[in-house]
């Protein structure tokens, strides 16, 4: 991925999760991808969630309580050499904002086989 992928890839991945669109964010994810968010706990019992039909569960179930979701990316972090990107941006949710970065590990065909989600204190 180059500087201009990683903006590409991070805006349209916010524009769909502005959008509530679950499928279009998962069609980048491996199928046995590892995703850690503080948010898993609390919305299904574990702080880690492995493979994609359990996260598109998760997802779904997370917007079943979520009526109004803007995610702005403030700004990207790419290296190379891990196929790591850092997505920093601002989500609104349900009228309350918070910074958060959402760490996200690449294999070598372009999909997400981890991730990890930072998030900051109220906005």
């Amino acid at each position: 991925m180059t500087r201009d992928d990683t903006q590409v890839f991070a805006n349209r991945w916010a524009e769909s999760w502005s959008r509530r669109d679950v499928e279009s964010v998962l069609a980048h994810f491996h199928d046995e991808v590892i995703f850690t968010s503080p948010t898993a706990l609390a919305v299904v019992g574990s702080s880690q969630v492995s493979g994609k039909k359990a996260l598109r569960e998760y997802w779904n179930t997370a917007m079943g309580r979520i009526g109004a979701l803007k995610f702005v990316v403030d700004r990207v972090l790419w290296d190379d050499e891990s196929r790591e990107l850092a997505i920093i941006y601002t989500a609104n949710i349900n009228g309350n904002s918070r910074r958060v970065s959402e760490n996200l590990k690449f294999d070598a065909s372009g999909l997400v086989v981890s991730a990890e989600v930072f998030h900051g204190v109220p906005a």
